[in-house]
C-alpha cells in the first residue's frame, strides 16, 4: 500500500474527532522524505468551507530538546485513534510505497469519508494491526478496540 493512501486512512478513521474540533471540508497531511528515505516530520492540517487552515497536530519520528517523539495536537483537538494510527504507520513506514517518480513533498488530501470509506480504512487498520510486528501488543488491542 502507498504510504499517502495509509496516512489517509488515519485520517479518516478520526474524522469523526476531526468534526469535533472544527467543520472540515477536507483535511491533509504533510511531510517531506525523499523516496527510499523516512519521514521525520509530519503535520496534520483541517480547512473549512471558508478556506481557513487550521494545524490540527504534528508528528515527529524522534525526540529532542525542541520537541517530543510522537504527535501533538493543537488547538484542544485530541484523537487517541489518530495517534494510534500515526504511531503504527510511522514506526512501519518501510512496508509502505511511494512511487519512484515522487516528489520529496508528500502530500496526502482527504475529504469527508463515504460509509465505504470508513469501512476500508476500519478493516485495513484492523487487519494490518493484527500482522504487525513494530507495534505493542496493548497498542494493537486498543486501536482494535476503537
Amino acid at each position: 500500500m502507498e504510504l499517502d493512501k495509509a496516512l489517509g486512512f488515519a485520517v479518516i478513521l478520526s474524522w469523526d474527532d476531526l468534526k469535533k474540533a472544527s467543520d472540515p471540508c477536507s483535511a491533509r497531511v504533510e511531510y517531506r522524505s525523499a523516496v527510499g528515505t523516512a519521514v521525520d516530520y509530519l503535520s496534520i492540517w483541517s480547512v473549512d468551507a471558508e478556506g481557513k487552515q487550521n494545524m490540527v497536530g504534528d508528528y515527529w519520528t524522534w525526540t529532542s530538546s525542541a520537541h517530543p517523539s510522537g504527535i501533538r495536537f493543537n488547538n484542544k483537538f485530541h484523537s487517541q485513534q489518530l495517534g494510534l494510527a500515526l504511531d503504527f504507520i510511522l514506526m512501519n513506514q518501510d512496508q509502505f510505497t511511494r512511487p519512484a517518480d515522487a516528489c520529496p513533498e508528500g502530500l496526502a488530501l482527504i475529504y469527508p469519508p463515504t460509509g465505504d470509506e470508513l469501512t476500508e480504512a476500519t478493516t485495513w487498520m484492523g487487519g494490518v494491526h493484527g500482522a504487525a510486528t513494530n507495534v505493542s501488543r496493548a497498542a494493537a488491542e486498543e486501536v482494535v478496540a476503537l
